[in-house]
């Protein structure tokens, strides 16, 4: 016969694993599903032109790359080694001859090598390609020598591209900018304000106009249309 006490053991016994057990599934539970900590902020990433080993590489995989070869003369570029870089610039502009940064590129390899004349021969070859293509284009090749502070190929470009549509208001934008950087406010004036009136629609060149001393107002924008942002 068994005692009162010896019915409860069993029980007891199954009572302390059963809680035994639900606190091992709620630690589990807690780890699995409980609050975790905040991810770390994002970190913009870090980009890096490509390197020599990987641009060879590349080459490899398809050597008619354009750009490739454009990057890879970069390379040799800033290391002076000149006719490393003028191979590539000439591929590059092989296989894209209106690949307007190797153009400019090229120029920029002549006058550090110190061919100043074969520059300007090259430059204005490529400023005649570009204006016989668009203003555009003609546009595209003067930032790129912008890019690379040749200021007198720049100018001409954009000179070339306002004598070719005197109404483009991004040509007269160009070359308001140009002399604002140069800090030649009166032409900078003269320019902006004629981009400005072609198309009113620009909030960086009406910012550009009120560092200038000169107040414009920006048209109201069409209803349900989001305001476009200053660049």
């Amino acid at each position: 016969m068994t005692g009162k006490h010896g019915r409860w053991e069993p029980m007891a016994r199954r009572l302390i694993l059963c809680a035994l057990l639900v606190s091992v599934l709620f630690v589990l539970w807690g780890c699995e599903v409980g609050p975790k900590p905040s991810p770390p902020a994002l970190i913009e990433p870090v980009t890096s032109d490509p390197t020599e080993a990987q641009l060879l590489a590349e080459l490899k995989q398809k050597f008619e790359n354009p750009q490739a070869h454009y990057q890879l003369a970069r390379v040799y570029h800033k290391a002076q080694n000149w006719s490393k870089a003028e191979w590539y610039y000439s591929n590059a502009l092989g296989f894209d001859p209106a690949n307007r940064a190797a153009q400019a590129g090229q120029v920029k390899l002549f006058i550090d090598r110190g061919e100043t004349a074969k520059a300007e021969q090259y430059a204005s070859g490529y400023i005649l390609q570009a204006a016989r293509a668009s203003v555009r284009e003609t546009l595209r090749l003067g930032w790129e020598f912008k890019q690379l502070n040749l200021d007198d190929y720049t100018l001409r470009c954009f000179r070339q591209a306002l004598d070719a549509d005197p109404s483009s208001f991004e040509a007269n934008k160009q070359i308001g900018f140009y002399y604002s950087e140069k800090n030649d406010t009166a032409k900078a004036k003269q320019y902006l304000l004629r981009s400005f009136e072609l198309n009113p629609r620009q909030p960086e060149v009406a910012g550009a106009l009120g560092k200038l001393g000169v107040v414009v107002e920006l048209p109201p924008e069409p209803p349900g249309q989001v305001p476009a942002k200053p660049k």
